[in-house]
């Protein structure tokens, strides 16, 4: 089938960035949207020109590399789906599809469509780990979790990190994804110690990385390819206010979103 690409090309972070067309008069309806991409870079590098840059990794939608803006939408708009795991059989011959990366201030456009979310390490730098010894391996009932907490727990685990939910916001908050990874680990026992810490200092670094705050519009949850849920926003400004209480020095330089 025939698929017209317009895609936003960029040489790099300082320079002016343009949409470029290309005609794709044979693409396959099993290729996946990178391997598309993949077809048109090689044709490019035939011809002397510079291939599109964008990100990819594992290509089976875990790790959160891939990702941008088709048509307006994070991954393309497809439910509980990346970009790697988007086929071009969800399209229609002579479709015209628009590709930009992501728009946010905290993710500086590199080069085309790959952006810079090292704002994400930063704020899994501040907290998002367990750091307290925590011994050898346990019999697996020693520590009794309530299956609710494990089960939003694991939930909340799913995050790959992609920054989906950034760029569906119109105010760029990374609530979701710093809400995600709070609730990961503050609603198992292995991270209670570091709650109080984790809780103020990942939502300070999200707001130093400016990041918009939530103003509960629920884009990201709805573009979200894993499905997580803004109750761990919810669970975020809960903790963060807690620690609040407790840590008032360190509650006066952040701000929930």
């Amino acid at each position: 089938m025939k698929i017209t690409l317009n895609v936003w090309r960029q040489t790099g972070p300082n320079t002016p960035g343009k949409m470029t067309r290309y005609e794709m008069p044979d693409v396959n309806v099993d290729m996946s949207f990178l391997e598309m991409l993949d077809v048109l870079n090689e044709r490019l590098i035939e011809k002397g020109e510079a291939p599109i840059t964008f990100e990819h990794d594992c290509r089976e939608g875990i790790c959160g590399s891939c990702g941008f803006m088709i048509n307006g939408k994070a991954h393309g708009g497809f439910p509980k789906t990346t970009v790697c795991q988007l086929h071009m059989r969800h399209y229609k011959d002579g479709d015209e599809l628009f590709l930009e990366p992501w728009r946010a201030a905290a993710f500086p456009v590199v080069k085309d469509l790959m952006v810079d979310r090292t704002s994400f390490d930063r704020i899994i730098q501040a907290g998002g780990y367990i750091s307290v010894p925590t011994g050898s391996a346990v019999d697996g009932n020693t520590i009794l979790v309530p299956k609710s907490s494990s089960d939003r727990a694991m939930d909340a685990a799913q995050c790959i990190g992609c920054g989906a939910c950034v760029a569906a916001c119109p105010n760029a908050s990374a609530s979701l994804f710093t809400g995600a990874k709070i609730a990961h680990l503050n609603l198992l026992p292995q991270g209670q110690p570091e709650k109080m810490d984790r809780s103020l200092k990942m939502v300070t670094v999200m707001n130093e990385e400016m990041f918009g705050s939530c103003t509960n519009l629920r884009e990201c949850e709805a573009t979200c390819p894993k499905g997580i849920s803004i109750e761990n926003i919810a669970i975020m400004n809960r903790h963060f206010v807690e620690a609040s209480l407790s840590h008032r020095p360190a509650a006066a330089e952040a701000g929930a979103g």
